[in-house]
């Protein structure tokens, strides 16, 4: 059969399209999954997302004997049917799906463990959506960043949240708003597996009631820029806070063109997890023939 059902859906503007693959036996090659994001073409998305059981693929075979519990895993597709890690605004959307399919729940108070390439991410419900405990990070390394509409290059930092970011401070809005970013943003040293590049600016002030403000825009790999990229606003938030120093706070709220999210930095006793929430909506649900891609 050639025709796949699907669902669209987006996370602060990030948006995706889920298809349901519970015994893993979908199989959609690089070209397909590029030709149904594309937004001319095909469906159109950010990034392809196939809802599958994690007994029914290898790496969601490892995920089980880590978390029993994590029955559903994540596999996540870049919009040029690239293979990524993990999505933050993706697992929130995932979730989402998940329970108004009735695939699962998240009663108050709980988690829902949900499989992906970076491990096992525990999803909980918030006031504005979803909140996800993306784990550990760390500082990954300066790079520089040279990008249409700065005149010369810029320092970045390297942030690893699971996947790889590399983050530009800039000066004002309006060198943010210069940016032209539909021209790809080249790293120096070139990273092997490349890398998301955000660009950040503080609010002023900066510091509001014990919360940080900055705003962003993102160039994804393997996508280019979009609206707002869940693993990129942690790792923004993160080098931030890092080049504010010691008394800078661990709770931010990050304005990208799709919206608003929050960060939360937190001790945990295996090191600091960052963690993210935001709203994921599920926006229409439709058919699509393989043949056509």
């Amino acid at each position: 059969m050639s025709k796949i059902a699907f669902t669209k859906g987006h996370g602060t503007g990030n948006d995706f399209v889920l298809v349901l693959d519970a015994e893993g036996t979908l199989s959609l090659n690089k070209g397909q999954i590029a030709r149904i994001c594309n937004r001319h073409f095909g469906i159109g998305a950010d990034g392809l997302i196939r809802v599958v059981k994690s007994a029914n693929l290898p790496e969601g075979k490892v995920i089980l004997t880590e978390e029993p519990n994590a029955i559903w895993f994540m596999d996540y597709y870049n919009a040029d049917g690239s293979a990524a890690e993990m999505c933050g605004n993706g697992i929130r959307v995932f979730a989402r799906y998940l329970i108004e399919r009735g695939l699962a729940t998240i009663t108050d108070g709980a988690t829902l463990p949900v499989g992906t390439r970076d491990g096992v991410k525990d999803i909980t419900k918030s006031s504005n959506g979803f909140a996800v405990d993306l784990g550990r990070w760390r500082l990954d390394g300066e790079s520089e960043v040279e990008a249409s509409g700065l005149k010369v290059a810029r320092p970045a930092q390297g942030i690893d949240v699971g996947n790889p970011h590399a983050v530009v401070a800039l000066a004002s809005d309006a060198e943010l708003s210069a940016l032209r970013l539909i021209d790809a943003p080249v790293i120096k040293p070139v990273p092997e597996s490349g890398a998301n590049v955000e660009f950040v600016v503080p609010k002023e002030p900066m510091v509001q009631h014990g919360v940080g403000h900055i705003s962003m825009r993102v160039f994804e790999r393997g996508v280019g820029e979009t609206l707002s990229c869940g693993t990129g606003i942690a790792a923004a938030a993160l080098a931030t806070r890092y080049w504010a120093g010691a008394d800078a706070p661990n709770q931010w709220q990050v304005s990208v063109p799709g919206g608003v999210v929050g960060v939360r930095m937190f001790a945990t006793e295996d090191g600091e997890h960052v963690g993210i929430s935001g709203p994921a909506e599920l926006s229409f649900d439709g058919e699509i023939d393989l043949a056509t891609v």
